[in-house]
């Protein structure tokens, strides 16, 4: 407005006269077009998300469900996951939106567009954590996603599609197996009948305890439609930080397959047993173990494996284990690679039992297949980081994400931030706030490209 006045020089009479008001009410329409159009032209420069206002949001509800060494506790349908619930509608409804709930209890607060036949854009993550879970591990997208609208509401910005926040349930899956629960039921996965029927250590259901907490919502899982969906997430691995980059554009997200092992020998002492003449099932999982290291070894890059959960019985100090249980974690963004290494896990584990006079019995427990993320929003992605002058590269997600899940129904991409020293799933779980917000940034911009802006 300033620079027309400065442009039109000086004015003859009284100021201001009535004809000046005629002639401003006449074009202030069109320098308001003018402007907004201009201010999206030098967004690059302008346009940016209050990061102190973000760090003060993760704080906040990070003393919600508070871990026992910093940080954070909040167990899927525990009073703690209530607690931030509650507070995630308060700040939702302070910026104008209106709060959603499906059965599975997924929160989806919306914004309206300018256009009401026109498919929201989704943003979000979870608010769920580990027992011993950091502060940022899926919150970051959730609150992140929540300071986008706030900052479109602060620039008086409207988007031509509606624009939604969302709190995926269960996405750990720490509480109630598996995880990414509820954006599995909503992509057609996995059922409501089975989501609801799954029980924690102390055998409660997730669907009695979703119900305890008040949380069912009205809305049939997976009855809404989208046009897009963006989760900013921590990277939860030290390629970020160690390449000094503060975005990752990620493309894709690894597939995977868990599978559980069990090796049955003899109990027997210790002490008192030849080595020649015992059947040790313990022995057997080392070596699978090994082999396991091995395969994932052979078929770099982008592949991992390893052995997590194990179960030894008796699991007495002077006892040879008769029985060793295990899972075997083992993952690749490549289809053809992750077969071929399920087969060769396979084919070894066969051969160390059959050596060492076990029985084996191998199930798949988990399996979802590599994802590729929409190329056209990755572009977009790329191109915001580029615009905002945030260093940033190409990564592989190596976690499963709600949008894993998700970009089977729609088109779907991720943004990350590093994380110290790759840290995740620990309380010691760091970020730093410029990490935060450069973040925020480019899913800011991503979505304004993405959900059309409008004067």
């Amino acid at each position: 407005m300033m620079r027309f006045l400065q442009r039109v020089g000086s004015w003859p009479g009284s100021w201001p006269g009535p004809w000046f008001c005629v002639l401003i009410g006449a074009v202030a329409p069109a320098l308001r077009r003018d402007e907004s159009e201009e201010l999206m032209q030098n967004s690059g420069a302008n346009l940016r998300i209050d990061g102190a206002r973000l760090w003060d949001s993760l704080m906040d509800m990070a003393r919600v469900g508070p871990g026992v060494a910093g940080g954070s506790n909040r167990q899927t349908l525990t009073d703690a996951d209530a607690e931030g619930r509650r507070l995630f509608q308060s700040w939702c409804e302070a910026a104008g939106m209106t709060m959603g709930v499906d059965r599975m209890g997924t929160m989806f607060a919306t914004r309206p567009g300018a256009d009401p036949d026109a498919l929201p854009v989704y943003m979000g993550s979870h608010l769920d954590t580990q027992p011993t879970g950091g502060k940022f591990d899926g919150v970051l997208g959730v609150l992140g996603a929540l300071e986008v609208v706030r900052s479109l509401n602060d620039h008086g910005i409207r988007t031509k599609h509606p624009i939604v926040v969302t709190n995926w349930t269960n996405e750990e899956g720490a509480r109630f197996a598996p995880a990414m629960l509820a954006s599995g039921v909503f992509a057609g996965v996995h059922t409501q009948d089975y989501a609801y029927a799954r029980r924690d250590a102390e055998g409660k259901s997730f669907g009695g305890e979703l119900a305890r907490i008040g949380w069912v919502g009205d809305e049939p899982v997976g009855a809404r439609k989208m046009h897009a969906m963006l989760e900013l997430h921590i990277e939860q691995g030290p390629i970020l930080e160690a390449e000094g980059k503060e975005i990752g554009v990620v493309t894709h997200g690894q597939g995977l397959w868990w599978l559980e092992i069990a090796l049955t020998g003899k109990d027997a002492h210790t002490g008192s047993t030849p080595m020649a003449m015992r059947v040790n099932a313990g022995l057997g999982m080392a070596r699978i173990t090994e082999r396991v290291h091995q395969i994932a070894m052979s078929h770099q890059p982008n592949a991992v494996g390893a052995v997590g959960q194990v179960k030894v019985f008796p699991n007495s100090r002077n006892v040879i284990p008769g029985k060793v249980i295990f899972t075997v974690d083992i993952r690749s963004p490549d289809q053809t690679k992750l077969d071929l290494m399920r087969g060769e896990v396979e084919r070894a584990a066969h051969a160390v039992a059959a050596e060492l006079g076990l029985g084996i019995g191998i199930e798949a427990v988990g399996h979802f297949d590599p994802v590729t993320f929409d190329p056209g929003l990755v572009k977009i992605v790329r191109q915001s980081a580029e615009k905002l002058g945030y260093p940033h590269m190409d990564i592989v997600s190596g976690a499963g994400h709600d949008a894993c899940w998700i970009n089977r129904v729609a088109p779907t991409v991720m943004i990350m931030c590093p994380c110290v020293g790759g840290l995740s799933h620990n309380e010691a779980e760091e970020i730093s706030p410029q990490w935060a917000a450069a973040g925020t940034d480019v899913l800011f911009h991503a979505v304004l490209e993405v959900a059309g802006v409008v004067s």
